[in-house]
């Protein structure tokens, strides 16, 4: 039926992942990062993507979408192999936040 709304999905796209029963956490700096675990469910929180799992103790953790691998690699990140920390948005951010200190 053409108009019908199914409500969000919470499923990942296989097609993005390996194996889509788990997940592993990418972000660099997290504790966690390059460990792979249970993946429970994605779903917005407070208008954030948000992946739930299982960690290795059994507890429910949950992380911003983006520092796993639910989330496709910035394909800056991919290109630049890592030669720039920076990302243009947060380049653009950071001199707005200037220019905003300097005019007052």
């Amino acid at each position: 039926r053409a108009g019908r709304w199914t409500g969000p999905s919470t499923a990942r796209n296989a097609a993005d992942l390996g194996d889509p029963s788990r997940v592993r956490v990418t972000h660099p700096f997290h504790p966690l990062a390059g460990q792979e675990f249970e993946f429970v469910k994605r779903r917005k929180s407070w208008q954030l993507d948000r992946v739930y799992f299982h960690d290795g103790e059994g507890e429910l953790v949950c992380l911003p979408a983006e520092w796993t691998d639910a989330v496709p690699a910035d394909p800056f990140v991919v290109v630049s192999a890592g030669r720039s920390p920076f990302h243009i948005d947060g380049l653009l951010e950071a001199s707005a936040v200037v220019a905003s200190a300097m005019a007052r």
